[in-house]
This record gives structure tokens, C-alpha cells and sequence, in this order.
């Protein structure tokens, strides 16, 4: 059973730039206990929700917003995520942990620069996609980029750019389907959503027909990812996304329709709790 969110209104989504102040939140999450001053996007470098935030092109660690992932919770130190979602993240994984569900975050916001040596190290083939091919042995560059684009994004149109999106725990579907894997997932299915975390890239079938594979392991912050997905569907388009190999299949493959928006419904619609 797919994991039950809040109701969250797009009243204020469509008209308003900077980050929601605390009441807001609140009323959108009355379960979580937030911090009581949470700073506001790019306070020091970008001011607002600007295009070049969604894009990613900024830096995370300069960035008053963000704040530094405490190593206990990651599997590696330098990781960074949006205060608000940390907040909420912290309270998800306490409560996992009392039912014996260790979660440790694999990665989290993820930079345009980051997001680009990903891309180029798959594209040039210095790392073996997903299912052990090498991307650089694809002539076709429209196939070689749909091959990357089952699991990894163009820079530009990711997610993590945002500081909303974490990967929890492994990088495979594998994983989560056995043993400790599946007790993890389940725990996520039923209690994420409480938290404010969905799952965006579900199981492709005929209501998510495009997009990436699924990946069982990433869950994305809906109060504020889902403000931010609806401006990138109104301000962020294919001939955007550039300044990387490849990019030229952008606009052939409409990353943007197929890609930023190819996601689970339940992290687009608005979403009553039962």
C-alpha cells in the first residue's frame, strides 16, 4: 500500500518566490516539530527559488539554507541537505530507529558540477551504467543518453539539485526486496508519507509511463519539492539544459515533460490524509 501524505494546497505555489516561513510548513506537516527559525533559500547567494537553483548552479556549503549532514546518519561525511528537510529527515529516521529500521542516507543535494561528472564519467564510459554496459560504447547518442537516463539525470533537471531528495540505504531495488531490504522499504511505504517523504520514482506502468526506473531507494521531501517541481514545469525548459556532453539530447528527448515531471502522481497531486 502506497504510503498516505498531507494536503498540500498550490494557492501560495504559483506566486510566491522565496521559501514558506514556519506557519506554513506547519499547517502543511502538523505532525513534525520544526525548528523555530529555518532560514530562507539563498539568504546569502541566490535570494530566491531562481532558475538557477533549480538547475543546481550553486554551491550547497555556502548556502545558509543548507547545513551539513551529521555523519552519524550518511555513509560518508560531506553531504548536504536543506534545514527543513534535515529537520524532517532526523525525525523519520528517530522513529524507524525504534522499530529496529536503521536509515542512512547514500546521498543527498547534488550540484549541477556534481550532477555533470556523474553524467560525463557514464557518458565517456569511465563508469559502467547500471547494467554493466559502457555507455561510450553506444553510437547512437539519443540511445547512449536513454541509457543514462534510466537511472541517472542530465545535469540541470535532477532533483538533488534542490536539497529535497535523499537516497536511502542502497543504490539497487535488490536490495529492498529481502531480508533487511524489504523491512526498510515496507517501514518507508507505510510511515514515510507521516513525514512528509514520498517516492518519486515508482514502478513504471500506464499512470507513470515515462521518467527514470524505479528506484526503491530515493524519496523526495514533498512540501518542498513539490512547490519546486510545479516551477520547474513553468519556468525550466529542454534548450536550458546544457553546458555537458550530450546535451543536445535534451530537447529530443524533452527532459523536462518526460523527466523532471515523470514522476508519481502522489508527489504531484494534492494528497489528503486518511
Amino acid at each position: 500500500m502506497r504510503a498516505v501524505y498531507f494536503l498540500l494546497g498550490v494557492s501560495f505555489i504559483t506566486c510566491k518566490t522565496s521559501d514558506p516561513n514556519n506557519d506554513q510548513l506547519k499547517s502543511m506537516l502538523p505532525g513534525i516539530t520544526l525548528p523555530e527559525n529555518l532560514s530562507t533559500i539563498g539568504s546569502d547567494t541566490i535570494g530566491v527559488w531562481s532558475i538557477d537553483y533549480i538547475m543546481g548552479k550553486f554551491e550547497p556549503a555556502e548556502d545558509t539554507a543548507f547545513i551539513l549532514i551529521d555523519s552519524r546518519y550518511a555513509d560518508r561525511e560531506g553531504l548536504y541537505l536543506r534545514k527543513d528537510v534535515y529537520q524532517a529527515f532526523l525525525q523519520m529516521h528517530d522513529a524507524a530507529l525504534t522499530e529496529n529500521i536503521k536509515l542512512i542516507i547514500r546521498s543527498a543535494t547534488r550540484n549541477f558540477e556534481y550532477q555533470k561528472k556523474i553524467w560525463e564519467d557514464k557518458w565517456d564510459g569511465r563508469i559502467a551504467l547500471e547494467s554493466n554496459k559502457r555507455a561510450n560504447t553506444i553510437t547512437d547518442e539519443a540511445l547512449r543518453a536513454r541509457e543514462i537516463l534510466k537511472y541517472s539525470s542530465m545535469p540541470g533537471s535532477s532533483r538533488h539539485h534542490w536539497g529535497t531528495d535523499i537516497d536511502l540505504n542502497a543504490f539497487n531495488n535488490a536490495f529492498f526486496e529481502n531480508g533487511s531490504g524489504l523491512l526498510i522499504y515496507n517501514w518507508l511505504m507505510n510511515h514515510a508519507g507521516s513525514f512528509g517523504f514520498c517516492q518519486p520514482y515508482s514502478q513504471k506502468d500506464s499512470s507513470r509511463p515515462n521518467g527514470y526506473e524505479e528506484e526503491k531507494w530515493h524519496w523526495s521531501y514533498l512540501p518542498i519539492s513539490r512547490q519546486l517541481t510545479v516551477l520547474a514545469e513553468k519556468n525550466l525548459r529542454d534548450t536550458m539544459i546544457t553546458g555537458f556532453k550530450g546535451a543536445e539530447q535534451a530537447q529530443n528527448l524533452e527532459i523536462v515533460r518526460n523527466y523532471v515531471l515523470g514522476i508519481d502522481s502522489t508527489c504531484l497531486d494534492q494528497i489528503t490524509k486518511l
